[in-house]
C-alpha cells in the first residue's frame, strides 16, 4: 500500500495548516533549500524519533530485569534510558508473545508518546485507520503486511491524552548472539505501534563495525 495505506488524507488541523504555510512561506522566499524541511521531517520520523523506543525494547530483549520493570512500569523503565518529557507521560507497555499480538490507536484523535518514537505517521492521524482498526483489525494488520494466524488474538489498545502505549514486539529469531546495539536496528516505530512484526535478521546487514549498511 501508498504511504496513507488506502486511507483519504484526513482534514488538516488549526495546527498542521498554520505549519504547512509556514513552510509555504519560506520556500517561496527561499530561505531553505527545496527539500530541506521534508529531509529533516524524515529523518525525525524514520531514524532519529523511533531510536528512542529502539533502546529501550532493545534492552528489554537482552536483559530480563529490564522487561519486567518496563511491563511493570514503563514510564520509570524508560526514564532510566532518559526517555520521556511531554506526551511521553503516562506510558504502557503491552508486549507481542506467540499467542498475543498488540496493536495501538486513538480513536478519538491521534494522541501518541512523540518522546518514544517520534513524529506520528499520517495513516495514525487519518480517520479511517482510527476506526478500521478497531472493528477490523486482522484485515487493516494485512494491509500492512502482517498477516497473523487465527489462534493469535489481536487486542487493540486505544490511547488517549492520559495514557500511552508502547506495543513491546517479540525478538527475532536467529539473534541470540546479537548486540543490543545490533537489535537495535531490528525494531521500526511500526513495530511499536503494532502494525508490523520486528524486522527479521535476514533483512539486516552489519559492517565489520556492527553498525547497519
Amino acid at each position: 500500500m501508498g504511504t496513507d495505506h488506502g486511507h483519504h488524507p484526513a482534514e488538516l488541523s488549526e495546527a498542521e495548516a498554520r505549519a504547512k504555510a509556514l513552510e509555504s512561506l519560506l520556500r517561496e522566499r527561499g530561505l531553505v533549500a527545496g527539500d530541506l524541511i521534508d529531509r529533516v521531517i524524515e529523518r525525525y520520523t524514520t531514524d532519529i524519533g523511533p531510536l528512542n523506543g529502539a533502546r529501550a525494547v532493545a534492552r528489554a530483549w537482552v536483559d530480563d530485569d529490564y522487561r519486567a520493570r518496563l511491563l511493570a512500569d514503563a514510564t520509570a523503565a524508560l526514564q532510566e534510558l532518559e526517555i520521556g518529557g511531554m506526551q511521553g507521560e503516562h506510558m504502557v507497555a503491552v508486549p507481542n508473545t506467540d499467542t498475543v499480538h498488540n496493536v495501538v490507536v486513538c480513536t478519538l484523535c491521534s494522541c501518541y508518546p512523540w518522546p518514544v518514537l517520534g513524529l506520528p505517521p499520517r495513516w495514525y492521524k487519518d480517520a479511517p485507520y482510527r476506526s478500521r482498526v478497531v472493528r477490523e483489525p486482522r484485515a487493516v494488520l494485512n494491509e500492512f503486511g502482517t498477516t497473523l494466524s487465527d489462534d493469535v488474538e489481536v487486542r487493540v489498545w486505544d490511547s488517549s491524552a492520559e495514557l500511552r502505549y508502547l506495543v513491546l514486539p517479540q525478538r527475532p529469531a536467529g539473534t541470540d548472539d546479537w548486540t543490543e546495539e545490533q537489535l537495535r536496528e531490528l525494531v521500526t516505530r511500526d513495530s511499536m505501534i503494532g502494525v508490523t512484526k520486528a524486522v527479521g535478521p535476514h533483512q539486516a546487514t552489519f559492517g565489520s563495525d556492527g553498525a547497519q549498511t
